[in-house]
């Protein structure tokens, strides 16, 4: 299903330097799985020697360790330049497998079953790439996966704009105004 599963660059993040992006764990939210670029970094690396670690389209990554083992995003050009971090694996999806199909299989319940008692260890959890690659997952015609896909796509992006919308700025202001600041928002003064 992918043409390899590779880990990320091993460098320090940087401040952006406005082309450069660096993906690392933190930087996939959590509901999304989109790339959260409010705080963009760029890794601190020659980037002559960093092509190997340039995301394209339909690439996903995979958090390898820790309390975010498991999590998973797909990369659109539309975030740009991006360089994916050492905790990431990446895996590269053949042509004859629709990229988004196989990601919103990282989204089931089958997966998270597989993450949870592949990353049980003794320590810190982790899955590594040759675990990842031991993942399986049913796939239909190469036209049904793109379909499924785009089905799956169109709902996520119906959820993150009613989510927007539920939070639109002048909601929170709304019931803030009606209800008061929450506890643990900070005092603006």
């Amino acid at each position: 299903m992918s043409y390899s599963f590779e880990y990320g660059l091993n460098a320090a993040a940087t401040e952006f330097d406005g082309k450069n992006k660096y993906i690392r764990i933190t930087d996939i939210d959590d509901e999304s799985r989109a790339f959260n670029q409010s705080n963009l970094t760029s890794p601190d690396t020659d980037f002559t020697n960093a092509d190997n670690y340039k995301l394209t389209e339909g690439d996903i990554l995979f958090a390898r360790t820790g309390a975010s083992v498991g999590k998973s995003y797909i990369y659109r050009a539309s975030d740009g330049l991006v360089y994916y971090a050492g905790f990431l694996i990446r895996a590269r999806i053949k042509d004859e497998y629709d990229p988004e199909f196989v990601f919103q299989n990282t989204l089931t319940t089958d997966y998270e079953k597989f993450i949870k008692v592949t990353s049980m260890r003794s320590g810190q959890p982790g899955v590594n790439a040759q675990e990842y690659s031991q993942f399986e997952i049913k796939v239909p015609s190469k036209s049904e996966q793109n379909k499924i896909a785009t089905f799956f796509r169109k709902i996520d992006n119906l959820i993150t704009l009613h989510q927007r919308k539920y939070y639109s700025p002048s909601k929170v202001l709304i019931m803030i105004s009606l209800q008061g600041p929450h506890p643990c928002s900070p005092v603006l003064e």
